[in-house]
Parts: structure tokens; C-alpha cells; sequence
């Protein structure tokens, strides 16, 4: 039987040499099965339980017409899945991928989003550590790429994915290989490969490229004497090709190996003896059964997903159906609760109405009020008109008064001027007089004035000048109240400017002062002390003499 099987048992303590007898159960994935083996010449481990590898020993040239039953093409894929991981057989890296999806398959049937989800292969030896080691890669884009090519494989049965995985295996360059340490005539170690095509000679540094290959069907005959391989090939013009092993087991085991190979390859290119075609018929049929099965497994399968589909839109519909009865339900309810308010808002229109029908009649004898009363505006209008005019020639009289005011003023101030001169003259003339002693004073009569001009008086001893009450009284409450309307208009000048200030001060670019503004800040700072104006008044009210009004 062809496969990698592993199974594990208990037996007394054996003896070298001497036969023991003992029952094997092998228990698979599809079948439990049992034998009776015979261990004879081995050395076994004492230790309990023992565990024995069984392993096909020749491979099949083509996997999908050799491996007729299904068990046994099963063990076969575990045993070149684990070679290939172990690295017993080596496999390019994009292989290795591609073989790992459709291990996948095998084991986990068709890619479903919603339960092969990210990290379920986390677990898995899906990819030799060389191939793995070769790669900056995580193990999350390792399983990305794999479960790329996973998804593609819908639909394969687990044989049909175990059979795709052998398919690409069988053409790997070290399957189905088993290799040997051996020695050429001139001493030189090489490699002996024997498969099922024949044998092939190797560099030990090399596996995969033979140095020189004699298929089965051009060997004539192979023997050994001790430890000396002879192959003799049909074409007798090539020459006998002599190895040698070292140990005799060693030459018992590739001379097994080449006979069964040989007679495998011999047996393949004949026709099949009955047995072997009744197997294949047999399997055959049991594949037909399970695709038809498979099929069956299929549209049933294909009639419950439509059947769900259908129960979920049947179900959907009906949700639907409910969430719009519920609507429904909700608008009529808001329809009566609109309608009740429509009827509450024609009442309060109605009422409203009654309110503006009440209001239009008070309006209208507002109207008739009003029109009553427009005569008598009129006629307040013609007085008011009248009042206007009467203060417009008020004005204007005030006006002509306020100029001739002015006039008097300026007459007054020429007046002023000629009495200081006149003071200054009567001063010098009474300084004359003082100064001659042998003169008798002198009383000379003023020149008599106009009755509305100010008076002078001189005398020995005084100089005054003297103004009509009325007058001094009207200049005084003129120049108050000028400089009361002047004050005001300064102070809300100043506050107008401060609040500017304030306002922009927030927008102020310090970097782009210039000199002129740095000193102006300066001097704002101070208070203004050291502005031109206040530097121009100090001299001035220094030497401003008073005057004696």
C-alpha cells in the first residue's frame, strides 16, 4: 500500500534475531484497518509506544491513472505533502504557494469569506522554512497570496484537490527519488538516484541535474558481487558503468529498488491484467457514484441556498410590509391629529375674523375721527407755517443785531486803542509837567465824548478808563459762551479720536513703524507735554502783561 501512514502500538521486548509476531492497527482519516506484521532483524526502541512510519516505497510515474483508490492516493498526498515540507523534495517558492492552496482545499473544502477569515491559517505548516526564511514576509502576507489562489480552487472535492497537488508534485525534479552515497571505479563520490524511471547519476552537490541517466528501457541487466554494482546497458557500444557501497544493506535495498522500478515500468507499458482493470473499473464506478453524489450534494445544496434566499426576501418583504403598515398607521394618526388642529385653527380664524370685522369698524371711525380732525390740522399747519416765518425774520433781525454787535465791538476795541494812546500820551504829557516845578498844574478840560462812549478822567495821581455797565455785561456773556461751545467741541473731538484709536490699535503692524510714529507714541505716552502747541503757549502767557478792566 502506497501512503504515509502512522500509527502507534505496544509489545513485549524483542529479541535480535529472533521473529516477533504482533498486531498492527492503523486507523485513517477514511478506514480503520488491521494486520499482523512481523518484525525481524530490526532494531527497536524499547521505550513504549513505538511508532512506525509506513512509506510508499516506489512512486507512480502518472499519480491520476496509477493511484486507483481513493485511500490510497490519500496516504500517498500526505506522504509528498511531508516531504515537500521537511524539504526532502525541493519545491520552487511560487510551487510551494500554489501546492499550500490547494492543501487548503483539501482540508477546509471551499473558501467561504465568513468563516476562513484573516489568521485561520495561522496555525497551519503550509510552506517550507526555506521558502519562508527567503522572504521579508509576514505570515500574514503568506497567507494573503495563498488564500488568493484558495479561492480560485471552488468546487474541488477534497480527492480532486489532493489529486491537483500530486499532479504538480510528480514533476518536481526530486520526487519519487531515493538517494545513495556510492563510488565510481576511480574512487570518486557520487550519487545514485533510483525512481521509477530509471537510474540517474548525480553530483553530490547537485540533486536536481543528473550527470548521466539510464532509463529503465535501455538497461540490458544490473547485478552485484559484494559490494559492486554492475549496470550493463542494451547499446554495447556504451560502456558497463561500475559503483560501489559500503555496506551490504545499502546493496540489498537499491538492488530491491531497481527491480520493482523496473518492473513497474515494464508492467505500466503492457496491457492491464484483469485484476488491475476490474479495480479500475471498480474505481471508476465509485467515482462516478461520488460525482454523481457530489452533483446530487450540489443541486441540493444550489436548492436550499435558493430556498433561503427566498425565505429571506419572503421575510424581508414582510418586514417591509410591516415597517409600511406601521407608517400607515403613523400617518393616519397624524392625519387625525392634523385634522383635529385644522378644526381648532378654523375656529381661532373665526374668531381672529370676528377680531378684524370688530377692528375694521373701530378703524373706520378712526378714519372718520381723523378726517374730522384734518381741518383743524390745517389750520394749526398755516400758524405753525406762519410761527416759522415770524422766527425766520427773527432770525434774520438777530442776525443784522449780532453783526452790528460786531461792528460795535470792533468800535469799541479802535476805541480802546486810542484811549490806551491817549492814556499814554496824558502819561507823558503829565510826566512833562511834573518834571517842570516852576510851573503852576494845569487842569485842562477834557473834550466831552459821545453819551454811549466810555469816559476818561485824568488827574495828578491817577489814569482810569471807564465802560457803560450795559455794554461790559454783553461782552462778558458773548465771550463765556463762546468759550463754553468750544470746550464742548474740543472734548467730543478728543473722545471721537481716542475711540478710533482703540479700535485700530488691534490691527497695528509694530514693524512697520516708522520713526515719526515711534515719537509720536512717545509724546502721546508723556501726555503731550513735549508737543509744539504747549511749547509755543509757555512764552506767550509768560510774557502777556494783564489788563485792568
Amino acid at each position: 500500500m502506497a501512503g504515509a501512514i502512522a500509527s502507534r502500538m505496544s509489545f513485549s521486548s524483542l529479541k535480535r534475531k529472533q521473529p516477533k509476531t504482533f498486531t498492527v492497527r492503523i486507523v485513517t482519516m477514511d478506514a480503520e484497518m488491521e494486520f499482523n506484521c512481523e518484525v525481524l532483524d530490526h532494531d527497536v526502541s524499547k521505550e513504549e509506544p513505538v511508532t512506525f512510519h509506513f512509506l510508499a516505497k516506489f512512486y507512480p510515474e502518472n499519480a491520476e491513472e496509477e493511484l486507483v483508490q481513493e485511500i490510497t492516493q490519500h496516504l500517498f498526498f500526505l506522504q509528498v505533502k511531508k516531504q515537500i515540507l521537511d524539504e526532502k523534495i525541493y519545491c520552487p517558492p511560487e510551487a510551494s504557494v500554489l501546492l499550500a492552496s490547494y492543501a487548503v482545499q483539501a482540508k477546509y473544502g471551499d473558501y467561504d469569506p465568513s468563516v476562513h477569515k484573516r489568521g485561520f491559517l495561522a496555525q497551519e505548516e503550509l510552506l517550507p522554512k526555506r521558502v519562508i526564511n527567503l522572504y521579508q514576509m509576514t505570515p500574514e502576507m503568506w497567507e494573503e497570496r495563498i488564500t488568493a489562489w484558495y479561492a480560485e480552487h471552488r468546487g474541488r472535492a477534497r480527492d480532486e484537490a489532493e489529486m491537483e497537488y500530486l499532479k504538480i508534485a510528480q514533476d518536481l525534479e526530486m520526487y519519487g527519488v531515493n538517494y545513495f552515497t556510492i563510488r565510481n571505479k576511480k574512487g570518486t563520490e557520487l550519487l545514485l538516484g533510483v525512481d521509477a524511471l530509471g537510474l540517474h547519476i548525480y553530483d553530490p552537490e547537485n540533486k536536481l541535474t543528473p550527470k548521466i541517466s539510464f532509463p529503465w528501457n535501455e538497461i540490458r541487466n544490473i547485478s552485484y558481487s559484494d559490494k559492486e554494482f554492475t549496470i550493463k546497458p542494451l547499446d554495447k557500444k556504451i560502456d558497463v558503468f561500475k559503483f560501489n557501497s559500503s555496506k551490504l544493506r545499502v546493496n540489498k535495498l537499491i538492488l530491491q529498488l531497481c527491480i520493482g522500478n523496473h518492473d513497474l515500468f515494464m508492467r505500466r507499458r503492457k496491457a492491464d491484467s484483469l485484476e488491475v482493470q476490474q479495480m479500475k473499473a471498480q474505481a471508476r464506478e465509485e467515482k462516478a457514484r461520488k460525482q454523481m453524489e457530489r452533483q446530487r450534494l450540489a443541486r441540493e445544496k444550489q436548492m436550499r441556498e435558493e430556498a433561503e434566499r427566498t425565505r429571506d426576501e419572503l421575510e424581508r418583504r414582510l418586514l417591509q410590509m410591516k415597517e409600511e403598515a406601521t407608517m400607515a398607521n403613523e400617518a393616519l394618526m397624524r392625519s387625525e391629529e392634523t385634522a383635529d388642529l385644522l378644526a381648532e385653527k378654523a375656529q381661532i380664524t373665526e374668531e381672529e375674523a370676528k377680531l378684524l370685522a370688530q377692528k375694521a369698524a373701530e378703524a373706520e371711525q378712526e378714519m372718520q375721527r381723523i378726517k374730522a380732525t384734518a381741518i383743524r390740522t390745517e389750520e394749526e399747519k398755516r400758524l405753525m407755517e406762519q410761527k416759522v416765518l415770524e422766527a425766520e425774520v427773527l432770525a434774520l433781525k438777530m442776525a443784522e443785531e449780532s453783526e452790528r454787535r460786531a461792528k460795535e465791538a470792533d468800535q469799541l476795541k479802535q476805541d480802546l486803542q486810542e484811549a490806551r494812546e491817549a492814556e499814554r500820551r496824558a502819561k507823558q504829557k503829565l510826566l512833562e509837567i511834573t518834571t517842570k516845578p516852576t510851573y503852576p498844574p494845569m487842569n485842562p478840560l477834557p473834550a466831552p465824548l459821545p453819551p454811549d462812549m466810555a469816559s476818561f478822567s485824568l488827574t495828578g495821581d491817577s489814569l482810569s478808563f471807564d465802560f457803560k455797565d450795559t455794554d461790559m455785561k454783553r461782552l462778558s456773556m458773548e465771550i463765556e459762551k463762546e468759550k463754553v461751545e468750544y470746550m464742548e467741541k474740543s472734548k467730543h473731538l478728543q473722545e471721537q479720536l481716542n475711540e478710533l484709536k482703540t479700535e485700530i490699535e488691534a490691527l497695528r503692524l509694530k514693524e512697520r513703524e516708522t520713526a515719526l510714529d515711534m515719537l509720536h507714541n512717545e509724546n502721546s505716552d508723556r501726555g503731550g507735554g513735549g508737543s509744539k502747541h504747549n511749547t509755543i503757549k509757555k512764552p506767550q502767557a509768560q510774557g502777556r502783561r494783564p489788563i485792568c478792566i
